[in-house]
């Protein structure tokens, strides 16, 4: 993992403890909420969360530090992450990252990387106690204390201040859980620790998967290509860390350049989203760039945006439209999500219309598959 992402392996397990540690408080924070229990237990009961796919992990952690992989259980931690943070995964990965040291992106991967292991561990916890749902929301409640001190500064008042998460603990425990040893924290970064020595270990005895590699590859030629982060003022006082030459310093020059009418030509690539292959739903890393993106359109409050979804032309052409659009329709539903209001926001898909890129390699077909943004006002 830290290898994959740059950092030295003191960092990444910091990065993990305290990605653990702020889901589990999510989860306790909203215990309490109508259907949020029953929402989360189906994701921890659900089948593709079993050991074998769990221990199938050990071959991917590399792609998941790179946002690249997909598979039944890591599609299942995304779904985790967004059914505990929704609309603040960037102000958790900012935290996050601040906490450890790392730009919020790295931390979304972090993050990416422990919501399946965190899963993985209360699915566990659940099939062999037989727990249920009430059960389950009892555990989290009686366990809170052993690992509120991994908590990033700044995040109690995020799940609704300490009180919140406090509150929960003085509920009554069955006595079907109420074991009085600590166990959900220390297993979690076993399970952590175990994942990362099988991956090590193993990586020596089969040959590294091509489509990850090059798609790893090309990850980390983009991230150069965007050049260096800086700290940048937006017109309503909110700062922002972005690429000097990504999306949102191009977006920002451009809304505050008078000079620059808006046209039907120019359109802005988003340069850090990812979906999981073949569907619409956005990778947790994601969410960095789209909260960069509804703080600017926030700071611009007369500017109206169109977002267009295209693909390669790889496959069916209708299935490809449909997929285009369905996935700038969730970029558009994040932007919401984010604070922006929706009568601001068109989307469409287009599918293999409009290449940027020769569809006749690989590097082509890569560029093809994009998320753009065209200013419709100013």
């Amino acid at each position: 993992m830290a290898s994959q992402l740059g950092e030295s392996t003191d960092t990444v397990q910091r990065g993990l403890q305290a990605g653990s540690a702020a889901m589990l408080a999510g989860l306790v924070a909203k215990v309490g909420q109508p259907g949020f229990l029953g929402q989360i237990f189906s994701l921890i009961t659900n089948p593709a969360n079993g050991p074998s796919a769990l221990s199938g992990l050990t071959s991917n952690l590399g792609s998941l530090a790179s946002g690249a992989a997909s598979s039944p259980v890591a599609n299942l931690g995304s779904q985790f992450l967004s059914s505990i943070f929704g609309s603040n995964m960037s102000s958790v990965t900012d935290s996050i990252g601040r906490s450890v040291g790392v730009s919020s992106g790295k931390a979304g991967s972090l993050l990416a990387m422990a919501a399946p292991l965190v899963l993985g561990v209360l699915g566990q916890h659940v099939r062999q106690n037989n727990l249920s749902a009430a059960d389950l929301g009892s555990t989290l409640k009686a366990e809170a204390p052993s690992f509120q001190r991994f908590l990033p500064a700044g995040l109690g008042s995020l799940f609704g201040g300490a009180s919140n998460v406090a509150s929960n603990l003085t509920a009554a425990v069955p006595a079907k859980v109420a074991t009085g040893n600590r166990w959900l924290w220390p297993v979690v970064l076993l399970a952590a620790l175990l994942l990362c020595l099988f991956w090590f270990f193993n990586r020596t005895k089969a040959p590294v998967n091509d489509a990850v590699q090059t798609t790893s590859t090309a990850a980390s030629s983009a991230a150069s290509a965007l050049g260096d982060f800086f700290k940048t003022k937006l017109p309503d006082g909110v700062e922002l860390n972005i690429p000097r030459f990504g999306i949102e310093n191009k977006l920002i020059s451009f809304l505050g350049d008078s000079s620059k009418p808006v046209d039907t030509t120019t359109w802005f690539n988003f340069d850090r989203l990812l979906f999981d292959t073949g569907k619409a739903t956005l990778q947790p890393s994601s969410q960095e760039q789209l909260g960069n993106i509804a703080a600017i359109l926030k700071a611009y409050p007369n500017v109206h945006v169109k977002l267009g979804g295209y693909t390669d032309n790889t496959g069916d052409a209708a299935t490809n439209v449909a997929l285009s659009d369905a996935r700038a329709k969730n970029v558009m539903q994040a932007l919401v999500a984010a604070g922006v209001d929706p009568s601001r926001l068109e989307s469409k898909g287009y599918g293999d219309q409009y290449p940027v890129g020769d569809n006749a390699t690989e590097e082509g077909r890569a560029q093809n598959r994009r998320i753009a943004l065209l200013v419709t006002q100013k």
